[in-house]
């Protein structure tokens, strides 16, 4: 299996199933309110992937889905096991990690709140725990931990794009009672929110 990060292709992959236009009226104008093209986004997947894809966050094999109802703790054994491995793939460490925090703000519509999205005390010193774990060592360096971090926050972008897209085309094609429309403005909302802020900070 080729050790590459599966993210790109990925969105490739979504992209290339967006409809254009939508089978409906009122999904497309919806679409072209919200996103205004097509077009637009395909610019933006590129823009994302000329900074992005430069980061030197490791190629690791990732679940890159791990959404709190995907992870399984035991009490009584005290005991984690991770399930719904479709998503699993080479990917980079840091967007393993920034994608588990995106999902700490909520699945259901009703409940997405981004108060919720860990502080940056609460992430560090999850970074420092997996990263001795991971490393094996008792005591990572604040500077690496750091570093961590930066990454994290970088592909906090590459998360929301990917399932604002994804979302995207499961609004055109998903039988589910589901309002991927609302989520996939949520997410990509949010991407444009963020990204001039840590745009700023890679250059």
């Amino acid at each position: 299996v080729p050790k590459e990060p599966f993210v790109w292709d990925k969105i490739e992959q979504f992209l290339s199933l967006l409809p254009d236009p939508y089978s409906s009226e009122d999904k497309q104008a919806r679409f072209t309110n919200s996103f205004s093209s097509l077009t637009k986004l395909r610019i933006e997947y590129e823009r994302l992937k000329s900074h992005l894809s430069q980061t030197k966050s490791p190629v690791v094999f990732a679940h890159n889905d791990l959404l709190l109802g995907n992870v399984i703790y035991n009490k009584d054994e005290g005991t984690i096991s991770f399930i719904d491995y479709e998503y699993a793939a080479y990917c980079y460490q840091a967007f393993d990690i920034a994608n588990h925090f995106n999902e700490f703000v909520g699945i259901s519509l009703e409940d997405i709140d981004y108060d919720k999205y860990p502080c940056e005390e609460f992430q560090l010193e999850w970074i420092k725990v997996y990263l001795a774990i991971y490393l094996d060592i008792d005591h990572p360096s604040d500077p690496l931990i750091y570093k961590v971090y930066t990454e994290v926050q970088e592909m906090s972008l590459l998360s929301h794009f990917l399932w604002g897209i994804w979302s995207l085309v499961q609004y055109e094609h998903s039988d589910i009672d589901f309002d991927f429309g609302r989520y996939a403005e949520i997410r990509l909302n949010r991407y444009f929110e963020l990204k001039d802020k840590i745009f700023k900070q890679l250059s």
